[in-house]
Order: C-alpha cells, then structure tokens, then sequence
C-alpha cells in the first residue's frame, strides 16, 4: 500500500494518560514539548537488570528533566539478536523499513526488530513519536515497545513478538494449506482492536489519533489476541475548545477518512472510519483497494454500499444504513466461511461497519459505542451445532420474535436483547429480514444492543 505524503509541522507533545489508579497524579508520565533528540546505545549510561539487560532513562535534551524509561540497544546487539539481519530472521516489509525476528542474548528473550529505512518515509521525528508513544501508552491491546537503537544513522526499534503475524497475512492472499480465520475469531480481533483505539481515545489525555489503522499494522499474539503496533503516525488529537487538528494528510490509501484526505482535519472519528474499513475486511475477506478485481469491485467502500444499499441522508440523529436488498447480505460475507457464520450475527456487523463509515464525520459512532457493541457480539460466538438444527421448537421462536419486533415497532423500541440469542440459518434469517426489518429505519440498533447488554451487566 501506497502512503501519503509526509507530516506537516512540528507538533507540541505533551502527553497525560488519564486512566483511574494508573499512575498518581503527581506521577503521570509526561513528554516535554518540542523533543530533538534521542540518546544512542553506544554512548548511554548503562544499569544492568537481574537479567543482564542494559537500560536507561530516555534522554531528553530540551531541559524539561522529564524521564522515560526505556530499553536502549546498540546496532551491534541487534545485529547479532537478528544473526546480521539474516534473510531466513525476515518477517516482512512496510513503507517505514524492514521487520525481523530476533533473539536478545542478554534476555533470552524473541522479538521482533523493525529497522527503519534511511531513505524511507519514517524519519527522526516519527521514529522520536513511536518511541515516545509506546512508552507511555500500556494497554493489552497495544503492541509492547521494548526498546530502540539510535546509533549512529540507525534507527531501530524492538517488539515484542507476535507469533501469528499481522491480521493481513490471515485475511488475504492465503496459500492453500493455510486456514482461513473462522466467524467467532474474527469477531474477536475486531473488537480488541477496538479497544485499543478505546483507550488511545478515551484514556489519553490529550486522545491519541493512531492515523494509520488497517489491518497490516493490528499484529495477533497467541490465540489470536490482537495489538495495535506502529505508532509512527500517531497524532495528539484536539484539546480545549477545538474540534479538530490540521495536519498534512499522512495514511494509507483506501483506509482514510473522506474528510481528512480532503482537508487535513484530523479526529479521533478519522479512526473510526478507518475502523469500519478494517472490519469490512474482517466480514469479506476482501482488501480495502484490490486491483486484481474487476472494474468497480477494487474499491472495497464502493462496492459494498452499491452491493447492500446506501446511507440515508435525511436530518436524523444519527444517519443509517438503509439495506435495499437483504438477500445480498449473504454476498458480503467472506466465501471462504463456506456459510459458517450468524446471520444476524453478520447484519449486526455490517450494521456497526456502516455507522463507521459514514461521509459525515459527526455521524460515526464513537469507538466506545463500537467496543459496546462488538463485545456484545463476542458474547453470542457461532454454534455450528446449534446452527445447522432447524427444530420445531426455533420455528416457534422465530414467530415468537416476530411478534415481539412488531411490538418493538409500534412502541417506537429498539430490539430486545432476548431476540439476539437465537442463531439462525442464512435462509430462515433471509425470510425474516424481508418480513420484520424497517428499511426506513435500518440498523442504529446495533448500537442499542450493546448498550442493553451493558446495562444488564
């Protein structure tokens, strides 16, 4: 994927997390404004752990006194964890340089070690707000920055490794003998990768705007738990009375905001949209812009929207998707599922999508509406067993519920949670969409769901 061009100017840094019992207050770490340099390994005081690993207090030479803690290497360190950055230790490739797999001596200890690439797009200042970001910022959905090396002209940076690669290698260009992500997991990568952004929007102080969300840098851990890596990118969103900040637009194509690709104004609702995008991914198994295809099915947006309908403009509070035709929501779910999903499961999901991918900025959902409602759909996995058992006993459910969402439309409710718990077929869910969903009114519900879930909790 191709990127924009670069970052505009220099951006104040002074960063709060703000998260309860954290930190005291007196102890919230803190970048000083308008940070230069980086002390290298080669010249760096050095303290040894229990472990023999070498470590530091991230120098800031601006006068501030603010310390960070951080692990400091030397390139001769990671030359030798990487066996001299031997191609059989190659992970893969981005726009900022090159990802391989290394072992620390010192520690014993696998990583992952990006060194970035000299003349490539990431230069001193993200790599300074990578560095700086991933110190801060600890969360479980959050990829965990062990260290960097600023030797010289090299700079590097050292992860933690995830064993199962990026949620890119499992979605697309999949060789034969490599399994495809079932239902119930996909889900589950959505909405971790959705608190992750929870918590550098809502936990933050100022919220931190990743910028750069697709589904090459959400990196799986064991059993597939994902965190969100590369922050080279990441933006301090507004404070004060400002609803936004202006920056040149930095990103990858086919994942950026319409509003900030156009204008360079930059909210945390520019994620949420990026957001939508990614679980698109996750519904298709389709890539965001995919040449390959024929002529109006490269542009993954484009085509869902003419595939199942389109927004509904009119003055509400929240605009919604409006499906024109709900046989086709079958359509947009990844082949390789082979049927193996909720039907309702997937409108549901399709639902939330399309509130994140709005035109209108102030239309998307806050991602905490989205983590809601994910989670509640991880709470309802996909029984294969109870799925394929069509009894007499769900055929009454179904008039059951049918009676009840016309209950629902006269009052002017939203759906009850109790209808939620059902799986149905693909055909029986078909048949039902026809009969009970309101196009009018489409599907804010989702949000509504999670919301129900929450309360009962």
């Amino acid at each position: 994927m191709g990127c924009f061009p670069c970052f505009g100017s220099e951006e104040v840094v002074n960063f709060h997390p703000r998260e309860e019992g954290d930190v005291k207050k007196e102890e919230r770490p803190m970048v000083a404004p308008r940070i230069k340099t980086l002390s290298s390994g080669s010249d760096r005081f050095r303290s040894r752990s229990n472990l023999g690993a070498k470590k530091e207090a991230l120098a800031l030479k601006d006068g501030s006194g603010v310390t960070i803690s951080a692990q400091t290497f030397t390139f001769r360190e990671l030359a030798a964890a990487t066996k001299n950055f031997r191609p059989a230790c190659f992970l893969g490739e981005g726009g900022f340089g090159r990802v391989y797999k290394g072992h620390l001596e010192s520690t014993g200890q696998i990583v992952a070690v990006k060194q970035l690439d000299k003349d490539g797009l990431q230069g001193n200042r993200e790599f300074l707000v990578e560095v700086l970001m991933l110190s801060l910022l600890h969360h479980p959905n959050l990829v965990n920055l062990i260290g960097y090396c600023a030797d010289g002209d090299q700079r590097l940076l050292v992860y933690e490794f995830m064993p199962l690669g990026s949620l890119e290698d499992h979605l697309h260009d999949l060789p034969p003998e490599k399994q495809p992500l079932d239902w119930n997991t996909r889900m589950k990568i959505a909405a971790g990768a959705a608190k992750g952004l929870e918590y550098l929007h809502d936990k933050a102080n100022p919220p931190v705007i990743y910028r750069d969300f697709k589904s090459s840098n959400i990196l799986l851990d064991e059993g597939f738990h994902p965190k969100l890596s590369d922050f080279g990118l990441a933006k301090l969103g507004p404070v004060g009375d400002k609803s936004h900040v202006s920056t040149r637009v930095m990103g990858t194509y086919g994942y950026c905001a319409p509003e900030y690709a156009m204008t360079g104004q930059l909210t945390v609702k520019s994620d949420v949209y990026s957001f939508g995008v990614v679980l698109l991914e996750l519904i298709t198994g389709r890539k965001s812009i995919d040449s390959t295809r024929a002529h109006g099915e490269q542009n993954l947006i484009p085509w869902v929207i003419h595939l199942i309908g389109n927004f509904n403009k009119l003055m509400q509070p929240k605009a919604r998707p409006i499906f024109n035709d709900p046989k086709n929501l079958s359509k947009l779910a990844d082949p390789r599922l082979q049927g193996r999903y909720p039907m309702r499961g997937l409108y549901q999901a399709v639902a939330v999508a399309f509130m994140c991918i709005q035109e209108e900025a102030a239309a998307r959902p806050l991602i905490a509406d989205v983590v809601t409602a994910l989670s509640f759909l991880v709470t309802k996995p996909y029984d294969p067993h109870t799925s394929s058992h069509h009894s007499e006993e769900r055929r009454s459910q179904g008039l059951r519920d049918e009676k009840m969402e016309q209950e629902n439309h006269e009052n002017g409710c939203k759906w009850d949670a109790y209808v939620l718990e059902k799986d149905d077929s693909p055909s029986q869910i078909t048949s039902i969409l026809k009969k009970e969903f309101d196009r009018d009114r489409a599907v804010s519900e989702a949000m509504m769901w999670g919301a129900n879930w929450r309360e009962k909790q």
